[in-house]
């Protein structure tokens, strides 16, 4: 049974009345499978993804990218939903969560009553971000013009310092408030936070608005001039294995060309290369990393059957003689914390898969973390191989990107021969995986 409340009542970004409608861009992006984005909708086409069934017959000429008839995508996508024999479409908004077995899978754009629910479910926990930082591989960084270090060497060095002189700091502030930002739809459009103010809305307050704020050189001293910097930028390790780095306080809403134009005027990132771009939007997700399993299930779930562990499943103080073991809640799409439209079906693709496995009584299905479906996974659950740095307590939404992928061994230099082969090893799991999939169908 699938509630969509479209087309009675609308978020305030969709106007379509059916499903998946896409509201920022007609591109599904990469379509080559030596890129992050290729290799995870290579992966879900492996898992029969119905969302890339329907994108081939609705595609539009990209270059190199899956882009789509938006219109006729979202036509398509909601015939094959409502011909199906075993969905029964209900148009009807959900305003509370469900005892289960269920999958919360609402999107950004969570109407207020059932994002109250979720909230009381998670114990509060339910973020809402106006903006956020950059990531960039920290190979890319140049190593010449950035040093480790903590303020006042009160630390292990755990910070990746990017210097600059004055002259530098002076190109890089002019550059930052003519720079271009992206447009905001009305429902973006709210008072932003002090605490997450973005770089270049703090830059315009004043020539060293910064330099005192994100970037104060304060307790620092670059090794190459013995002197401390005229101003600098911090990047805070993102993952342990170190291959990815948050650009500290740059919270930013520029356009993406002008986030690697702008910010590449800092020496240390002249080259540097963006695992993920800054963002500002309106964006309801939950604290995945304390409260999903890798294969998208609601941890506070136990196998106990008693009050406590039922209201644990459901909020209503309706059908309260449910108990636990029916009560199987999954989370699927952005809510969960992966960022993009491909991310949020191939996580709805696990969850599906492992709710059926949990009405079974089959343990969860958990994917390889050397394939992108389960490098999200585990990323967005705290459960990664490399296991993100636990001093690092602001979760924020991540998409599909080599970054958050096992290093492949041996090491190969080649950025391109590189991503071909960690696509390789990926596919190669993901049919792996497939076939156990398919096994345990046909030995039901």
């Amino acid at each position: 049974v699938l509630y969509e409340m479209k087309p009675d009542k609308r978020s305030p970004a969709h106007q379509l009345p059916g499903f998946a409608e896409l509201v920022c861009s007609n591109s599904l992006k990469a379509a080559r499978t030596d890129s992050a984005a290729g290799l995870l909708k290579a992966e879900m086409r492996i898992l029969g993804s119905l969302c890339l069934q329907v994108a081939d017959t609705c595609a539009v000429p990209a270059g190199g990218a899956l882009a789509v008839d938006r219109l006729l995508f979202s036509e398509r996508m909601t015939a094959a939903i409502a011909a199906h024999p075993l969905i029964e479409v209900v148009r009807r908004e959900a305003e509370t969560v469900p005892a289960g077995p269920a999958i919360i899978a609402a999107g950004p754009l969570t109407s207020d009553s059932l994002a109250a629910d979720i909230r009381r479910l998670c114990g509060g926990a339910l973020s809402f971000f106006d903006a956020a930082a950059p990531i960039v591989a920290a190979e890319s960084v140049d190593s010449e013009h950035a040093f480790f270090s903590s303020r006042y060497d009160d630390g292990p060095g755990d910070y990746l310092n990017c210097p600059l002189n004055k002259a530098e700091y002076e190109a890089f502030h002019a550059a930052l408030i003519a720079a271009e930002t992206a447009p905001l739809a009305a429902f973006d459009k709210q008072q932003i936070y002090e605490g997450c103010m973005p770089i270049e809305v703090l830059a315009k307050r004043g020539a060293d608005a910064i330099r005192f704020g994100p970037m104060k050189p304060v307790g620092l001293r670059d090794p190459r001039t013995g002197h401390r910097p005229w101003a600098n930028l911090q990047l805070r390790r993102e993952n342990a294995a170190g291959s990815l780095y948050n650009l500290v306080g740059f919270q930013t809403n520029l356009k993406f060309p002008e986030q690697k134009r702008v910010f590449g005027l800092i020496p240390a990132l002249k080259n540097a290369e963006y695992m993920r771009h800054g963002v500002m939007h309106r964006n309801t997700f939950i604290d995945s990393p304390r409260l999903l399993t890798p294969g998208y299930r609601f941890r506070k779930q136990s196998g106990a059957i008693n009050q406590k562990a039922t209201d644990n499943c459901q909020l209503s103080n309706t059908d309260r003689t449910r108990s636990v073991v029916n009560c199987q809640l999954f989370f699927a799409g952005q809510i969960t914390g992966v960022e993009g439209y491909m991310e949020s079906a191939a996580s709805g693709i696990l969850a599906g898969i492992n709710m059926v496995r949990a009405v079974q009584g089959k343990p969860e299905l958990i994917l390889p973390k050397t394939t992108m479906m389960g490098a999200l996974a585990g990323y967005i659950s705290g459960s990664d191989a490399s296991a993100r740095d636990p001093t690092v307590t602001d979760f924020q939404p991540m998409g599909a990107n080599f970054g958050i992928l096992p290093p492949i061994e041996p090491w190969i230099r080649d950025k391109k021969s590189r991503y071909a082969a960690l696509a390789e090893r990926g596919l190669m799991e993901m049919h792996n995986a497939q076939c156990i999939i398919h096994n345990e169908m046909n030995n039901k």
